[in-house]
């Protein structure tokens, strides 16, 4: 869902309070990475607003979701990861 920007998806499983937001996959990202890598605006804002989420997660090359997004362009995102 992170990674195609289904927001209502998201949502249920956020508001579900049994999803782990900063759960991390095998290249450890978590949600947020793959949201900000991908210009989901709308998911990265979900997983911000919950307040559970690492705004400045690492992943095992120590990328960040921010330095993602400002790789691929994605300028929403960007602003959002700054005002965080």
């Amino acid at each position: 869902a992170a990674i195609t920007g289904y927001e209502a998806v998201v949502k249920l499983l956020l508001d579900t309070g049994k999803v782990n937001a900063d759960a991390k996959d095998g290249a450890t990202r978590i949600a947020l990475h793959i949201a900000a890598e991908n210009g989901q605006e709308g998911v990265v804002k979900l997983l911000l607003d919950t307040g559970k989420v690492d705004p400045d997660p690492k992943d095992k090359n120590g990328q960040t979701a921010l330095y993602m997004a400002i790789e691929k362009g994605h300028k929403a995102v960007i602003k959002l990861l700054l005002d965080t």
